[in-house]
């Protein structure tokens, strides 16, 4: 590497770190604490990258984006921060920052990004269009240091302004509609209106133009587009294949994969294909179990400005909510943060108390399997033994036995009453119990019974 690069951060031991290691890669370094410091070393001519924490003592890191543009048009910027939400990978991108990287960040792949960034020409950007004063940032929980939302803060930071339509897959509660919204209310197109669809709104000759009208030059979101039929499907195409100058930004979302249900048969060809611009994966929060904590705070400090008494989890309450699997994800837990803000006895939140709250938690995430041929049995025993390591060697919450067979009836009698078109009479006679039990039972679950003409 060649080059001078100015670092700015009020942590001694990052700017030790930053210096020594591109020193030893043949740049010079100029380190400060200070963004008036950095400011003065841009207006001097000084530096060919700068790499600049967030938050500093005397003002936002950010803040200094424009004006080192200004100053120095085309220097790039890395930005590097502990503030480890989509807002700050949006405020970077829309800030014309080179790079973004979140903290604690990876040394070596800090060093690929700056030789990257010293060896390319940076483009000067066109006008930034002006942000709304209230963008509600702050009530976002879509918080997480891990590398896979990371990863998910800076894809959606990079199509946010594009035309492509997007396509946000993952578990339910993951928060795939709240992306959508993210990507529409930090967009260009955010003074416009966002409009989610449903089936019913596409029914009638005027459904689709009522729809498109509504929308305008904004966003249209399908949600959980997979639930819809082939008829509301094929209706959708069709308007996508008629969009006319005016045209809004396309977006869709699904729990399940919509490349193997088109295999499957149970999805069209020709709407996959006009849906699939972008595609984000939002991970499950099993998968990120490193920002359970994060969450679990953000939460916490929710309830406390809603007007609630300010609660803390011991280290006990923690290690329960890091160990447990999050079936329902991040809508699932946050319902779970405010029972405890509720329930809890004290200020701290105890592990007792997280596992009253647990024990009427679902167990398991859901079930799902490779082998078409697996026998009921072997896929619950392994999610089974998956739920129980993720305890990390301590026992689960006690009331075990009750969840999982609330677990197992809940779809078992939701499948059943649908095959007997909601006939609790011949439910009862297929499932082998006496028709009262099968009314408590559906009570008890809190399962909607709908009834329909066909029987299967």
């Amino acid at each position: 590497m060649d080059g001078t690069v100015l670092v700015a951060d009020d942590d001694r031991t990052i700017r030790t770190v930053l210096t020594q290691a591109l020193t030893r890669a043949g740049c010079k370094v100029h380190a400060t604490s200070s963004l008036v410091t950095l400011m003065r070393w841009v207006d001097e001519g000084k530096g060919d990258l700068v790499i600049s924490d967030v938050m500093m003592p005397d003002g936002n890191g950010l803040d200094q984006l424009p004006k080192i543009a200004e100053a120095r048009p085309g220097m790039p910027v890395i930005v590097i921060s502990a503030q480890n939400t989509i807002m700050t990978a949006i405020q970077a991108a829309e800030a014309d920052a080179y790079d973004y990287l979140p903290k604690p960040f990876d040394l070596p792949d800090l060093m690929k990004r700056a030789a990257r960034a010293l060896e390319i020409k940076r483009r000067v950007s066109p006008p930034k269009v002006e942000r709304a004063a209230d963008d509600g940032g702050s009530d976002l929980p879509l918080v997480g240091r891990t590398p896979a939302m990371q990863a998910l803060y800076r894809l959606v930071a990079r199509v946010m302004n594009t035309t492509m339509p997007v396509l946000i897959t993952g578990e339910s509660g993951t928060g795939k509609s709240l992306i959508a919204r993210a990507i529409h209310d930090f967009s260009d197109r955010r003074r416009l209106p966002f409009v989610a669809v449903s089936a019913h709104d596409l029914e009638g000759a005027e459904g689709p133009n009522t729809v498109l009208s509504r929308a305008g030059g904004g966003s249209l979101l399908f949600d959980e587009v997979s639930d819809l039929d082939d008829l509301a499907q094929a209706r959708i195409v069709r308007m996508l294949d008629n969009l006319g100058d005016n045209a809004p930004r396309i977006m869709a979302t699904s729990r399940t994969d919509l490349a193997s249900a088109m295999e499957a048969g149970n999805f069209r060809e020709d709407l996959f294909y006009r849906l699939g611009g972008v595609t984000i994966g939002v991970p499950p929060l099993r998968e990120r179990v490193d920002d359970i904590p994060l969450l679990a705070d953000h939460f916490l400090a929710k309830a406390e400005r809603e007007g609630s008494m300010l609660r803390r989890l011991s280290d006990g309450a923690q290690s329960l909510i890091r160990a447990y699997s999050w079936p329902g994800n991040v809508r699932q837990l946050e319902n779970a943060i405010k029972r405890l803000v509720f329930t809890a006895n004290e200020d701290e939140i105890t592990r007792n108390e997280v596992e009253l709250i647990l024990g009427n938690e679902p167990a398991m995430e859901p079930l799902a399997s490779n082998n078409e041929t697996d026998k009921l049995s072997g896929s619950v025993a392994k999610h089974l033994r998956r739920y129980f390591d993720l305890h990390g060697g301590s026992l689960p919450p006690q009331g075990l036995y009750n969840r999982i067979l609330r677990e197992v009836e809940g779809p078992l009698i939701e499948i059943a009453l649908d095959a007997t078109a909601g006939n609790q009479a011949k439910c009862a006679d297929l499932l082998g119990i006496n028709r009262n039990t099968l009314r408590k039972k559906i009570t008890d679950l809190d399962i909607r019974v709908t009834r329909r003409r066909k029987l299967m």
